[in-house]
């Protein structure tokens, strides 16, 4: 009998080189063809995203070093700052990995298995897409708040915050996951349990390696809608500095500092630079470990 580790790797490699392959081969190249951009189009798009994106992102950065580095530096360490910062970056990458988790089994359960009601799930995935964050906010305080209908109160908690983070961000890694899952060969599958491998060995060695690319680009969308998130966890969170502030309330409330209007902008500046910062390193090791754990699969 053969063993559930040699199973799947014959059944893939049997899989490749049946009629599935020589389908992929031989399949005529369809749609426009491929053509260098144009000098016109191509400026076109640099204008446009130099205008959403660019330029918007280098005025931030700038006005974070109004006062140079020694007033960037101020800004971000004192302890107040620092422990929001150290928040925020934590909460979302817990929301993040509990996503890749839970989001990749959700997407499971809707594309295998059959059941009815699916549709009711399919829109209810989709609900935080659609709520205003502050209505999101509502929902959380209205359910686990001080008059808690079902007796438990997050107010003020940073469980109250995962919880929310969980909710916004839960249709990402699904609807990431979903379309890969729906595309998927199945053949592979089906002849790896046909030779005796297990359901867990063939969800790793055969379905999870595919799926690897969707969960990683799942969980770093959640983890970018965590990081700026405000308007859900402002109602929940109390804006309890060293507890439960996070780094959004702690630039809003720089912004309302009329006093210090110049010196206040420079340090929400500053905050907002390190969230960006973060978000960019996260995307790029996050994309690169994608990359590589698929190849290997």
């Amino acid at each position: 009998m053969t063993t559930d580790v040699q199973a799947a790797p014959a059944a893939t490699e049997a899989v490749s080189a049946g009629p599935a392959a020589r389908r992929r081969r031989g399949r005529p190249k369809t749609g426009l063809p491929l053509r260098a951009a144009s000098g016109t189009s191509l400026g076109v798009v640099v204008i446009w995203m130099s205008l959403l994106v660019l330029i918007p992102l280098a005025a931030v950065v700038g006005h974070a070093f109004d006062g140079g580095w020694s007033g960037f530096t101020d800004a971000i360490s004192q302890p107040a700052t620092a422990a929001a910062l150290r928040l925020t970056l934590g909460l979302s990458a817990a929301a993040a990995i509990i996503n890749a988790v839970m989001g990749t089994i959700v997407a499971w359960v809707l594309v295998r298995g059959k059941f009815s009601g699916s549709g009711i799930f399919e829109m209810v995935i989709d609900i935080p897409f659609a709520l205003p964050t502050i209505v999101a906010g509502l929902v959380m305080l209205a359910l686990y708040g001080g008059d808690s209908p079902i007796g438990v109160s997050l107010v003020g908690t940073r469980t109250g915050l995962l919880v929310t983070l969980l909710f916004v961000t839960l249709p990402f890694t699904v609807r990431t996951v979903q379309p890969v899952l729906l595309n998927l060969d199945r053949e592979a599958e089906d002849a790896a349990a046909s030779l005796g491998a297990s359901a867990p060995v063939i969800f790793r060695r055969i379905a999870l390696p595919q799926l690897m690319p969707a969960i990683v680009s799942g969980a770093v969308l959640s983890f970018a809608r965590a990081i700026g998130e405000y308007g859900s966890l402002v109602l929940i969170s109390s804006n309890l500095p060293f507890k439960t502030e996070i780094a959004s309330s702690v630039i809003y409330g720089k912004l309302q500092d009329a006093d210090n209007a110049a010196r206040s902008t420079q340090q929400a500046a500053a905050i907002a630079t390190i969230l960006l910062v973060a978000s960019a390193v996260v995307l790029v090791l996050i994309e690169v470990l994608g990359r590589r754990v698929s190849r290997r699969g």
